[in-house]
């Protein structure tokens, strides 16, 4: 009989916020694969845990997933971690997982903390509707691509970002999303935490003269939603069926959210824009 892989969240920052499961399981697990074992090994010390570590990170090859999910065939039990919050999320432990369900493998979620869902809850943003978007690429080309098709994304978008990549972020997303309402989160739950709700102008600008420092988390209203008034067109109302179609929407879901937020009728749109194509 195999054993069981745990999906095991960790603090993001203050160790206060460990949960009672959470270091249960980490010390009666087998073995704990580790995205840093040095990071890993400081948190078990700290609790007096003692569980064998392996490593497990983002250049980790095929033959050391196949080594883990042998183990977990086996009868060995496991629970994979990242260096700080839920693993699994953008993050290398999403194919361990994949593979795991493929073979059968038992899987259990040990749920923690989120840096992404921490900053979205306290942004001061819309929080109805959201994605994530984890980090935007070091090369020029592909961050801008990914930007580019964001430009019309009407939910509220999270980013993560690093101390050394700021700076050029906020000008190219000033660029693309023009001066758009951001919250910058900055080392939640650690000493420093920090939550600056402000635009991306007025954050370019602080930036050119302070050193951003520590993790940060940006989290980015929506372009927000053609006005509704009498007067709007029928092209007017097919510009938001295509926006909506842009974000992913299956043609005849984005009429239906159009229709919402116009005064169409969702068959009208569809016909109208079936035309179109």
């Amino acid at each position: 009989m195999s054993g069981i892989l745990y999906v095991v969240g960790t603090p993001i920052g203050n160790l206060g916020d460990i949960t009672a499961r959470q270091l249960e399981i980490l010390a009666a697990v087998d073995i704990i694969a580790a995205e840093d074992t040095r990071v890993t090994r400081k948190l078990l010390s700290h609790f007096d845990i003692h569980t064998p570590l392996t490593s497990y990170h983002e250049h980790s090859t095929q033959t050391v997933r196949d080594g883990l999910l042998a183990r977990l065939a086996a009868g060995e039990s496991m629970a994979v971690v990242s260096d700080a919050g839920m693993p699994c999320i953008s993050d290398p432990g999403a194919k361990l997982i994949l593979q795991a369900q493929q073979m059968q493998i038992p899987i259990q979620v040990v749920p923690g903390p989120s840096a992404a869902i921490s900053a979205l809850a306290i942004s001061g943003q819309d929080t109805g509707r959201f994605c994530f978007e984890g980090f935007l690429s070091v090369t020029k080309k592909q961050r801008y691509s990914h930007l580019q098709a964001l430009q019309h994304e009407t939910r509220t978008m999270i980013f993560y970002e690093a101390p050394h990549k700021l700076k050029n972020t906020l000008q190219d997303m000033l660029q693309t999303f023009g001066d758009r309402s951001i919250s910058i989160c900055r080392e939640l739950t650690k000493l420093h935490e920090e939550v600056c709700k402000t635009t991306l102008s007025e954050a370019v600008a602080y930036y050119e003269t302070n050193t951003p420092r520590g993790e940060y988390v940006l989290v980015i209203a929506g372009e927000p939603p053609l006005a509704v008034t009498d007067e709007m067109s029928l092209e007017d109302a097919l510009v938001l069926v295509r926006a909506h179609m842009e974000q992913g929407l299956r043609t005849a879901d984005a009429c239906r959210e159009a229709a919402a937020q116009t005064g169409f009728s969702k068959r009208e749109l569809y016909q109208a824009i079936l035309k179109q194509e």
